[in-house]
């Protein structure tokens, strides 16, 4: 029997492109509600992971990478770092296990500093480095900011996950839990679908073309037989890679959508019958009407 829910916390997961945040975000939540990509800037939106441990339920935000936008749908996921900072519990900065702080580290470590919120420095991908070499990581930070903790961990692992939650809770207050029983993200089953697909875009298309695309679901119903209809339109920004997200005869559109398909039945717990189309909406990137429409601004 769960318990009730008397404590609950917001805590904002931070951090430059690629250092793990949506897969710490996963690792939380035991599911995946947030696409992992070896490629920047896989996140666009923020997305909540939501936890209940004990009496007490965990909201985490999950935020696009920290980076210099060169377009307007880059300016918008700066901005949701930015807004994701303040009115919290408390802040986790995500990083490598690197002895030196970047550029964006250090406007992060800025930003954390101005808004006076408790913050949590997280190491991830621990397991990639000798453990000796961690201390110098560890002496770096804590001389640029006062840290409540330093915790390393390997999100892709698990290792640390547990430890790293038994401090988090700490920062929730009384209250009631600000989601029902069951719900581990704010994401509605649509869109988790549309991201599931985008997410294949990036492993199996190189250079910008994945990053130039936009994925919009169409159609999303289920028939008597428990089948899920997806009908998926992919955008993307040059007509030029169009072909190239099709693919000769097809074939790397197909293998896309053999891959999602795959990640969404799992997600679903259900059959999917999937169909995708490729349309060109030219520099949508940079067009805040499309920006909108493909809810990137608002």
């Amino acid at each position: 029997m769960n318990k009730t829910i008397t404590k609950s916390g917001i805590i904002t997961i931070v951090g430059r492109p690629n250092v793990g945040k949506s897969t710490l975000a996963n690792a939380i939540v035991g599911e995946k509600i947030a696409i992992v990509t070896n490629k920047p800037q896989t996140t666009r939106n923020r997305i909540y992971a939501v936890l209940n441990r004990g009496d007490t339920q965990l909201v985490f935000m999950d935020t696009p990478g920290f980076h210099s936008p060169r377009s307007r749908l880059g300016d918008y996921m700066v901005r949701v770092v930015n807004e994701s900072i303040s009115g919290v519990d408390a802040v986790m900065l995500v990083v490598e296990p690197i002895d030196n702080i970047g550029k964006q580290e250090q406007e992060l470590i800025k930003r954390i500093k101005n808004t006076g919120i408790p913050s949590v420095l997280v190491i991830n991908k621990v397991d990639t480095v000798p453990k000796e070499e961690l201390l110098a990581v560890i002496k770096t930070y804590s001389e640029a900011h006062e840290f409540d903790e330093i915790i390393p961990i390997s999100a892709r692992k698990g290792d640390g996950v547990d430890y790293l939650l038994s401090i988090l809770v700490k920062y929730a207050t009384e209250g009631q839990p600000l989601f029902p029983e069951g719900m581990v993200t704010d994401q509605p089953e649509k869109q988790v679908c549309a991201e599931i697909i985008r997410e294949k875009l990036l492993m199996c298309l190189d250079k910008e073309v994945p990053h130039g695309t936009a994925v919009e679901v169409t159609r999303f119903s289920e028939r008597d037989n428990e089948i899920i209809d997806l009908d998926v339109t992919i955008f993307c920004d040059k007509r030029a890679h169009k072909g190239i997200i099709i693919g000769r005869n097809g074939a790397m559109l197909k293998k896309i959508g053999e891959l999602a398909r795959r990640d969404i039945e799992a997600f679903m717990g259900t059959k999917v019958f999937l169909q995708t189309w490729v349309k060109v909406k030219e520099n949508w990137r940079d067009s805040n009407v499309q920006l909108r429409n493909f809810g990137y601004d608002g």
